[in-house]
């Protein structure tokens, strides 16, 4: 797996939008807190349960963030892209970790404490007030993962999950929406709650009716509306 670029400390803060209204004299304040962190590929970031004491950044790979039952199936709830925020929720509560979390390829965080970071928010309202949108979309999201694996069958949970990985990083092309693929199948199981064998299966079988095309790290969407049509039936 090869390592993605690191983002600048001080561009990621910039570019994102919970801290995008900043003036520098604060974004300068928020870096004075903030520490970077490194993580080896798979390497446990955090786990369910434990303590939440920082909120963090991610500069530099990817993180997935997951629950696991005591049988060991393992339900991914969310993969964190350079550029984005997650471990919010027990920062800002203070309670144990919802979730766990680990590192997808090497990792650079940059991390801001807890005991650090609220009476930050407590003197920046505009800052508590963006963090509430994030806390928001991210129960959103929840409660669609819910819905999907719910009342819906596994061939429109993955057609699903296709068509948000194609509006989220999808590029038109002549033949259709090109879609690199920076999950595992076992990964894009996990997400929808099915196996690795019935994520491959499904896969080939629309390959063979011409809905999609493969190849080595990327799906190509050739027949979008026959997607969007499966995506839409309910169990």
């Amino acid at each position: 797996m090869q390592p993605t670029p690191t983002i600048d400390r001080r561009e990621a803060l910039e570019r994102h939008f919970l801290f995008a209204q900043l003036k520098p004299g604060e974004l300068h304040g928020i870096l004075a807190l903030a520490v970077e962190r490194r993580y080896t590929n798979g390497q446990v970031i955090f786990q369910k349960g434990e303590e939440g004491t920082s909120l963090m950044l991610v500069l530099q790979g990817r993180v997935r963030i997951s629950v696991s039952s005591e049988e060991g199936k393992e339900i991914i709830l969310n993969t964190i892209e350079p550029g984005q925020i997650f471990g919010e929720i027990a920062l800002i509560d203070g309670k144990p970790r919802s979730a766990d979390a680990t590192a997808l390829g090497p990792c650079t965080l940059l991390m801001i404490r807890r005991g650090e970071f609220i009476p930050f928010l407590k003197q920046n309202p505009e800052v508590a007030v963006q963090l509430l949108t994030v806390l928001c979309k991210k129960l959103r999201d929840t409660s669609e993962i819910a819905e999907i694996v719910g009342l819906h069958s596994i061939p429109a949970r993955l057609a699903r999950l296709l068509l948000r990985l194609a509006e989220s990083e999808g590029t038109s092309t002549q033949e259709g929406i090109h879609v690199p693929v920076k999950l595992s199948q076992r990964d894009m199981g996990n997400l929808i709650g099915a196996t690795r064998e019935s994520v491959n299966k499904q896969l080939r079988a629309w390959q063979e009716e011409g809905h999609i095309g493969m190849e080595q790290g990327s799906i190509t969407l050739l027949d979008e509306e026959a997607i969007e049509e499966i995506a839409g039936t309910l169990v």
